[in-house]
């Protein structure tokens, strides 16, 4: 995983373009390529694997970067949310279920 952000943060850094990832730029930037990863699925769910296997990558080189920019471990970040979500929501209530937390 570190060779993936390097390689994600050599990219930026070769093209001079971390003047332009400003924390508020790149959260911009995930909601726009997340919006063109929910194009692929706008009318039926036929969908382009290709197509969506792109946007997919640029939503997470975004989450990426925006990790990197705040100084947070992306993947230290995610084992803490799965921690989270592990104690929001018990096998035991929310298996099979898509009820919201509050709601079991």
């Amino acid at each position: 995983m570190e060779d993936l952000i390097k390689r994600i943060k050599k990219f930026r850094d070769e093209r001079d373009w971390a003047q332009f990832h400003s924390p508020e730029n790149l959260a911009k930037s995930i909601v726009i390529e997340a919006a063109e990863l929910l194009e692929n699925f706008q009318w039926n769910g036929e969908y382009n694997e290709e197509h969506v296997k792109e946007e997919l990558a640029d939503v997470m080189n975004y989450c990426f970067l925006l990790a990197d920019r705040l100084g947070i471990d992306a993947i230290e970040n995610m084992h803490m949310k799965i921690d989270q979500n592990e104690k929001k929501y018990p096998v035991s209530k929310a298996k099979g279920t898509s009820k919201k937390y509050t709601e079991l």
